[in-house]
């Protein structure tokens, strides 16, 4: 069965105070921590293995979140020390416990209603990844150069939606320690060995409190209209 890493090693220094004593992944959104929405949409398509990499506040994690039978799967923690490795660095140390089949990276600190069940189990190339359009709030760089292009020519600049499926050779020869899984994707989409597809859904960097604030609000009014659609 396919395995998932959700990365939520983040210091999180951008949604301080709010982060001094929960770590981002871990603040709500509609009355649930934010990685549980990735964890319930991860066990919805038959993922039941799921890694957590941690490192700020990393004890909350288990705290909240246990062992994962709650939610009818098995969390594995990936501890990475008080520096945080970042997404290529935190990958490569979580590679024991993710085996050596493709495995599906979602990154904590997004909302996303984006299908899982369309991923490829499968990846041509070393991963395939999800796009969104490059949002204001990014400047664009070398790996939208590189990997916009999938999408079409007429796509426009793309960037990472953070949701992939990643084989573990895109990592396994670097070296330990920090660094970012970009421009390993960068390369891969230069040399012909990255797939991507469009981010399909509602999509949400939750970067800022305000960002939270706004979605936190955006989701609770969307329950409630279902709820009152049920009930008519």
């Amino acid at each position: 069965a396919m395995r998932a890493l959700i990365f939520a090693a983040g210091l999180g220094e951008r949604m301080r105070p709010l982060t001094l004593t929960t770590p981002k992944p871990l603040l709500p959104v509609g009355g649930k921590p934010l990685i549980c929405w990735h964890i319930e949409r991860l066990r919805g398509i038959g993922v039941h293995d799921i890694v957590i990499n941690t490192s700020w506040l990393a004890p909350r994690f288990p705290e909240v979140l246990g062992d994962g039978a709650a939610f009818g799967v098995r969390l594995h923690y990936s501890y990475e020390g008080e520096t945080p490795l970042e997404t290529g660095g935190g990958m490569l140390r979580a590679l024991p416990l993710l085996g050596d089949a493709p495995f599906i990276a979602i990154n904590g600190d997004i909302w996303s209603t984006h299908p899982l069940d369309t991923l490829p189990r499968e990846p041509v190339g070393l991963a395939h990844v999800v796009l969104i359009p490059l949002p204001d709030f990014r400047k664009p760089g070398a790996f939208e150069s590189a990997a916009s292009p999938l999408l079409g020519t007429a796509a426009g600049l793309h960037t990472l939606a953070g949701i992939g499926v990643y084989r573990p050779e895109l990592v396994r020869d670097q070296v330990p320690g920090k660094f970012s899984i970009t421009p390993l994707l960068t390369a891969a989409a230069e040399s012909g060995r990255l797939s991507a597809g469009k981010h399909d859904g509602e999509w949400e960097d939750v970067g800022t409190p305000e960002r939270l604030e706004a979605l936190d609000a955006r989701v609770f009014a969307a329950a409630q209209q279902d709820m009152d659609a049920t009930n008519r």
